[in-house]
Order: structure tokens, then sequence, then C-alpha cells
């Protein structure tokens, strides 16, 4: 299991990281979406949070493919992460299969690194 989340590891940093990237540098040309999906898009770029998106996704992705701070990549990438499953399922469902791979491999990643969060998933808190 350590291989498989080693790669799901390197694999999630490495996608994060590019498409966060391609969000300031634009190496990567995708048409924009039309419909519902475009004016949401569109509503985000306009008012620049999708900046702080594309910033947060580069940094998770160094993040992981650096392995250091590895449970604070994943938690910045969860979010990120639902709003990508639920914008995809939604509005533009051509792009939910790589959506549901990404989440995925960051689910083969936090179950590698589920010591970290157990603390998280106490019903009561010890006195």
């Amino acid at each position: 299991m350590k291989i498989i989340a080693h790669i799901a590891r390197i694999l999630l940093g490495a996608l994060f990281l590019t498409f966060g990237l391609n969000g300031f540098l634009h190496f990567i040309q995708m048409p924009p979406p039309s419909g519902l999906a475009g004016q949401f898009l569109g509503t985000l770029f306009v008012s620049h949070y999708l900046v702080a998106v594309f910033l947060l996704q580069a940094i998770a992705g160094m993040l992981l493919l650096a392995n250091r701070f590895v449970p604070t990549a994943l938690v910045i990438l969860g979010p990120i992460l639902v709003n990508i499953l639920l914008f995809h399922a939604l509005m533009a469902p051509a792009g939910l299969p790589l959506a549901i791979v990404a989440f995925a491999l960051w689910l083969t990643v936090v179950v590698e690194a589920r010591s970290v969060f157990s603390p998280l998933l106490v019903a009561k808190r010890a006195s």
C-alpha cells in the first residue's frame, strides 16, 4: 500500500501543480465552458477568486511533490476537490472522470496518512 500511496501522492501533486500553474501561465489551452458553467467560472474569474484557488492548488501540489507537510496539503486540497467534483457533476460533466480520478488519488493518500487525521474523528474529547 505504501508504494501505491507514494505513486498517488506524486500523481496528485503533479496534477495540482500543473493545473495550479496553468491558472497563471495558461500553457494548457482549454476552451471556456458554455452555459451555466461558463457564467459561474466567469464570475469567479472576474472576482479574482480563482487566483486564490490556483495559488492554493500550486502550493499544495508542491508540498505533495516535495513530500513535506503532506497532511497540510491534503487539508488544503479537500475543499478544492469537493468544489471540483460538484462543479463537474452539476455543470460540466465532461470533466467528471478526471475529477473522480483526482478524488481517488486524494483518498488514497489520505488513507495512508489516516493516523494524522484520526484524532479529528473522535466523538468526544478526552478530559
